[in-house]
């Protein structure tokens, strides 16, 4: 087994499957048994989740909302999305637990650092909601602080494109994909993989990123097992 801890980012869009809003069950259960197979082979897994297919605090903005209201309420969609793969895993009988970043017993756990390696070290999923707790902070950024925190091997970002390439690929059928590439080389070439925050946190602490495709199945057994999938970011 390559990893033996990991922060898996997943985004909220994902979760609607092809939809633009909600949770599809189909996605929600292929994403449980995924997680739960490589937990399985004694993989310690924590996920963060987006909420952007509940709601979205910039474009809350948009339609008027403050900005530091309309990203809690991102947060929150964060935590809906986090409840609903903690009750799928536990369906299909793997153990898993939420872990909250503001204060919310008893949807979740109140998050701390040495109570979810506790946790994790008994092959429980941790699941972590509310994003940084903060305002003005993304979902990306709140992966990379939680990746180093936990003393994650690696980031695995869950996208619906293979890899990280030299321009959009489902826009522009002639780009490139990158099989490795540098963190300095991702922000010269302003290549969109994650927020410069949260980019930066990986690249100064030496947290390594795999982007590559979640909605492939076995992808991310593949990957925990050392397997050449998707695109590597690091120094």
């Amino acid at each position: 087994m390559q990893y033996s801890r990991i922060l898996l980012k997943l985004s909220g869009e994902s979760l609607s499957g092809k939809g633009n809003q909600g949770i599809s069950d189909s996605v929600l259960e292929k994403y449980a048994r995924e997680v739960m197979d490589v937990a399985k082979k004694g993989c310690q897994v924590a996920i963060v989740i987006g909420g952007g297919n509940i709601f979205r605090g910039l474009k809350g903005t948009e339609s008027g909302f403050d900005r530091v209201k309309g990203d809690q309420m991102g947060m929150l969609a964060t935590v809906i999305n986090s409840l609903a793969l903690e009750s799928a895993i536990s369906r299909f009988g793997g153990k898993a637990r939420v872990f909250t970043s503001i204060r919310m017993e008893p949807v979740g756990e109140l998050y701390n650092r040495d109570r979810v390696l506790e946790v994790i070290k008994s092959n429980t999923i941790c699941i972590l909601a509310g994003g940084t707790g903060n305002p003005f902070f993304t979902t990306d950024t709140a992966s990379a602080l939680r990746a180093v925190e936990i003393g994650a091997d690696v980031l695995l970002k869950g996208t619906r494109v293979d890899g990280v390439y030299t321009s959009d690929p489902e826009k522009n059928s002639n780009a490139e994909k990158f099989d490795k590439i540098s963190f300095e080389e991702v922000l010269d070439k302003r290549l969109k993989v994650m927020d410069s925050t949260a980019f930066t946190m990986c690249m100064e602490n030496n947290m390594p990123v795999i982007v590559f495709d979640m909605n492939k199945p076995g992808n991310l057994k593949k990957l925990i097992n050392g397997e050449k999938i998707g695109t590597l970011v690091c120094n």
